[in-house]
């Protein structure tokens, strides 16, 4: 039997991430510099800390105020490069970490002891499973209760405070518990070092005693951060390269296809650089929307088995051999288990790792090496591209609502494909939204986010919150469903607070409809609200804020000129209903694929 990616027998691809610094580089963060003296009242911990947040890009930290907190608090105020953003709830505070590091190379959040960190721990590990460095750091206990047998607040009741440490240890590269002066320097700075190197969350304690004082490791300005670069090992790479290309120039029709991991490799470029030189036909997995560019001539488009877009699994399905870089073969990205992938056929390429075919295997060779390499070795082989050029039929448009007549949801799309630009950035829910944004056509510049492996409803609108503050030059259009908005909805207060300008259209159809195509049931109906109307009581008159609700096209073509004009300077929210049923295609096929997969019988004892 042929082993088959993306199917019930496949192999479970290695995961050994690379990371390195934000915006490509690995060797340093360092300018001209001379180690200064600093103001005795400056050289503390808290402000060491927030120095070092600023030196690696981090100029908004969120952040929840605790009574183990607030004393660390005050000191990364007092950087004045630092804006110490305040969110609604540590959850929040976490994807909105998310949302920043997508687009900065890396986020901060700062909570409270347990209470807080037990609250955040769910975005750190969406952050963990999307290889981002997220830096979480807690306000712990005073130093003089460790060991004391003493019980304290915001914990379970129990003298021992590593529950919330032993939580963090399975979802961050790193975890730094810092209860004395004389070694926090050294912790500090591994811990974020890590985080960077690895492309992984690390956990920060901080007793609560300790950002105030003064020390003499913190009397100068801190020496930048210089680390050392990953490299791959020549010999390997040299021979991964020579199988490859080997491979590769004996088939007749291969193939490219982009994975989630071009990110955590930074070999987006030295991809685009290979799909140039080689001629091939080349799409992206779902979760590797934006990492490469879709006005590239031999573009695609999606690739997601039984889901994708038009015309793109046919070629590459029936290819004769195919690169896949960087992917996660889950059962969500394989629509349940059922790619028509063979393993003999694909060459594997992990951040650091080449696999090609059911073997050999070359470990230490770096993806942005390993592609640059192949790039001048393969044969110009555009056959797949013309295969596709050959069967492809552009997409049609929705039929014409007549006036007045219900807004469905693939009309909405089609609005919101004209307001794309490189100013804007969309950011897509779990849900619907996956699928209808999949199909978006993203001009050269314009961003785009979701959170696929780790999948956690409602992470979009912290995630707009910190990524809108990343980039405030882009304006950030987020699409996201219902249910999902309940979850998280709090924070469009700090939306509101920042001075944002962030487009959402809530997705009112009644439920969780994701679920719904998955497995149906009386619980993933949901209580509606009147969302513009919560939304209102939000802004409470305070900040740039505009409301409406749509029912039909004619209503959706004027939101969309108010919000890119009169109201182009505001936060605006635009709450579309639809029918309950009204999905996409993909979810439909996607939905009972994964329901099949979730409800297969015990094997045989």
């Amino acid at each position: 039997m042929d082993a088959m990616l993306g199917s019930l027998d496949a192999c479970k691809p290695a995961c050994n991430d690379v990371g390195s610094l934000p915006n490509g580089t690995v060797s340093a963060i360092q300018g001209s510099h001379s180690s200064s003296l600093v103001t005795p009242c400056d050289a503390t911990l808290g402000r060491h800390l927030a120095r070092r947040l600023v030196e690696i890009g981090v100029t908004d930290v969120f952040s929840v105020p605790g009574d183990f907190n607030l004393t660390l608090l005050d000191h990364l105020i007092a950087e004045p490069n630092l804006n110490v953003i305040g969110c609604c709830n540590e959850l929040n505070a976490g994807y909105a970490a998310d949302g920043y590091a997508r687009s900065r190379g890396v986020g901060a959040c700062v909570v409270t002891f347990t209470v807080g960190g037990l609250s955040v721990l769910n975005a750190i590990a969406g952050a963990y499973s999307e290889n981002l460095p997220v830096i979480c750091i807690v306000g712990g206990p005073n130093t003089n209760d460790y060991g004391t047998n003493r019980i304290l607040h915001h914990t379970i009741g129990l003298p021992d405070f590593t529950q919330e440490l032993r939580c963090f240890q399975t979802v961050t590269c790193y975890q730094a518990v810092v209860n004395n002066l004389e070694d926090a320097h050294e912790m500090l700075d591994t811990a974020i070092s890590t985080a960077l190197k690895e492309s992984k969350p690390v956990y920060i304690s901080i007793s609560c005693n300790l950002a105030a004082i003064p020390h003499p490791t913190f009397s100068r300005e801190p020496v930048p951060f210089s680390l050392s670069p990953k490299l791959s090992n020549q010999m390997g790479l040299e021979a991964a390269v020579e199988a490859a290309a080997d491979f590769l120039n004996k088939a007749v029709k291969p193939v490219l296809v982009g994975g989630p991991k071009l990110r955590v490799a930074k070999a987006s470029d030295a991809f685009v650089e290979l799909a140039d030189a080689c001629g091939y036909a080349f799409g992206v997995m779902p979760s590797a929307k934006g990492l490469v560019p879709e006005n590239h001539p031999h573009f695609i488009g999606t690739f997601w088995g039984a889901v994708s877009t038009s015309f793109c699994a046919e070629i590459v399905e029936s290819a004769d051999a195919y690169l896949f870089a960087g992917p996660i073969f889950n059962d969500y990205s394989s629509v349940g288990y059922s790619l028509l992938l063979k393993k003999e056929k694909a060459i594997i390429v992990q951040p650091d790792r080449v696999v090609i075919g059911n073997g050999p295997a070359f470990g230490c060779v770096l993806m942005k090496d390993f592609l640059k390499a192949l790039a001048k070795r393969l044969k110009h082989n555009n056959t797949s591209y013309e295969n596709y050029y050959r069967i492809f039929v552009p997409d049609g448009k929705p039929i014409s609502s007549e006036p007045g007549a219900p807004l469905r949801v693939n009309i909405l799309f089609q609005h919101i494909q004209n307001m794309l630009s490189n100013e804007t950035a969309v950011i897509a829910e779990t849900g619907d939204s996956w699928f209808n944004c999949q199909k978006l056509k993203l001009p050269k510049g314009c961003g785009y986010e979701f959170q696929m492996q780790y999948g956690s409803i409602g992470w979009s609108v912290g995630a707009t919150l910190g990524y809108a503050q990343a980039v405030p030059e882009k304006r950030v259009i987020a699409c996201i469903g219902d249910g999902s908005f309940q979850v998280t909805a709090q924070d469009v207060s700090t939306m509101l607070r920042c001075g944002q300008k962030t487009i959402i259209f809530l997705i009112n159809n009644g439920g969780y409809t994701i679920e719904v195509e998955i497995h149906d049931g009386p619980y993933n109906v949901i209580k509606n609200w009147n969302y513009t109307g919560l939304v209102d009581a939000i802004h409470n008159g305070e900040g740039k804020c505009w409301t409406t609700k749509v029912t039909c096209e004619e209503e959706l073509v004027n939101a969309i000129e108010t919000a890119t004009g009169a109201k182009k300077d505001c936060f605006c929210f635009i709450e579309v209903i639809c029918h309950k049923d009204d999905t996409s295609k993909e979810l439909l096929e996607w939905g009972s694929r994964v329901c099949a997969a979730n409800s297969r019988p015990p094997n045989p004892q």
